[in-house]
């Protein structure tokens, strides 16, 4: 009975410094996710507009006519 070395209680440190790492770890990948505002890009119409001119997809006729579209 006295061979357990306290019952187990020797990895308790080591769980509890691990809990508050984690916990920490968390709350830093979050606060980072927040800050950023997202991840996601969101283009609006003109500059969609103006990378399918850019490509080639579009002429310069139908990229100003588009483009009066959006400014109007």
């Amino acid at each position: 009975m006295w061979g357990w070395n306290g019952g187990g209680w020797g990895w308790f440190g080591l769980g509890h410094v691990l809990w508050w790492v984690l916990l920490f770890g968390g709350l830093l990948l979050l606060a980072r996710s927040v800050a950023a505002g997202g991840s996601k890009r969101t283009d609006t119409a003109l500059d969609i507009l103006r990378e399918r001119y850019a490509r080639g997809e579009i002429d310069e006729a139908e990229y100003q006519a588009r483009l009066k579209q959006l400014k109007a």
